[in-house]
């Protein structure tokens, strides 16, 4: 069976993250990319079809699961892009705003053999993704591209050992060995074909294999690539917390102190102390269960400064009323020994937000009585 739509081949990207990158190139860039969606889109829609009818089509959903959400995730991306590029009404501050988008990472899921949940991606990443993983998807149907002849195959697998070669390059220590040697024998059997190709031989049952391997190597080099970055933000974005909470831990016990010292009743809550969980872990799974915990911390401490700050926002409330009461008290007229008896009450309220700690009972129940009376005793209301 044939695939009728051309192979789409991923663009090669313009700039960097964070640089302004020329708006020709840009334009360039943008309408190869354009190009590349669109034929991807119609690549992945016959090979779905292909799929469905294959006698192993559920073996194959989770590749053109994740061949699809790669694509879209891509497609959305190339939308801001466009929006952003404005038909070329650009300056230095949107070519920038745009070479972040490019660059900077994108969501979208991984599948089958890539660990699930959500990895981030740089666009190029992302299509250099879907295309390994719509070669994959071409091999295991054995289906050869329409347009392109045994040549450009071996042209594309050798192109392919190329840029996983500076993949490789970025392997950590404890995998590289074992990256570099998948790499060799790539590129060993790429050489081994191209040279019997030359040679007349027929090598179209070797291709495929090669072209299923290759993209599997390919594309696990980055997926891994994105998942330790991923893993070093939240590293950092754990230490960054725990610092914060660190500081706030320390305030709201401080606050805590104060309030206990200042009010009574006082709120009893436990202050937690985000240096009890240790340093940051590194593996994956002590990591998200560290940074679930720190997210407990901060909503403890939330709680807790609340609280705290509640009760003295009502010390400070009752106190505001009294005054607000006798100011009131002063400028109406009274009937009676009224006058006595709020003067009295107004003593005793001052009395209690002199002592600590101040009775919040008591002083509530003094304001409420001064009110009361002062009503009373002018026939209105407060």
């Amino acid at each position: 069976m044939t695939v009728r739509t051309p192979t789409a081949v991923a663009p090669a990207p313009p700039g960097r993250i964070g640089s302004s990158v020329p708006a020709a190139e840009l334009l360039a860039f943008l309408d190869a990319l354009g190009t590349w969606r669109d034929r991807r889109r119609a690549e992945l829609d016959e090979l779905d079809q292909a799929a469905l009818h294959a006698a192993d089509a559920d073996a194959l959903s989770a590749d053109v699961v994740l061949s699809m959400a790669v694509w879209k995730a891509v497609s959305d991306r190339y939308e801001l892009i466009l929006l952003t590029w404005d038909s070329g009404r650009v300056g230095a501050a949107e070519t920038e705003r745009i070479s972040t988008l490019i660059w900077g990472g994108l969501d979208t899921t991984s599948g089958a053999g890539a660990a699930g949940g959500s990895l981030a991606v740089s666009l190029p990443e992302a299509c250099t993704l879907s295309d390994a993983l719509a070669a994959t998807l071409r091999a295991k149907l054995a289906l050869e591209p329409g347009d392109a002849d045994l040549a450009a195959r071996l042209r594309q697998l050798r192109a392919q050992v190329e840029r996983i070669s500076d993949l490789v390059t970025r392997e950590p220590a404890v995998s590289r060995n074992d990256a570099i040697a998948k790499h060799h024998d790539l590129d060993r059997r790429v050489t081994d074909v191209t040279e019997r190709s030359k040679r007349g031989a027929d090598v179209g049952g070797l291709i495929g294999p090669l072209e299923i391997d290759a993209a599997l190597v390919e594309r696990d080099l980055i997926v891994g690539s994105a998942t330790r970055r991923e893993r070093a933000a939240d590293v950092a974005r754990a230490r960054t917390l725990r610092t914060e909470l660190e500081a706030q831990g320390t305030a709201v016990r401080a606050l805590a102190d104060q309030c206990v010292a200042a009010v009574a009743p006082a709120p009893r809550l436990g202050v937690p102390d985000v240096t009890a969980l240790g340093a940051v872990p590194n593996t994956p799974a002590e990591l998200e269960k560290y940074l679930t915990r720190l997210d407990a911390v901060r909503r403890a401490l939330g709680q807790a400064q609340s609280a705290y700050g509640a009760a003295l926002a009502r010390r400070d409330e009752l106190a505001a009323r009294l005054d607000a009461y006798q100011v009131k008290a002063g400028s109406v007229a009274r009937t009676g020994g009224a006058t006595e008896d709020l003067a009295e009450l107004y003593r005793r309220g001052r009395e209690v937000l002199k002592a600590e700690p101040v009775d919040l009972v008591r002083l509530a129940a003094l304001v409420a009585a001064y009110q009361t009376y002062l009503d009373n005793s002018v026939g209105g209301t407060t």
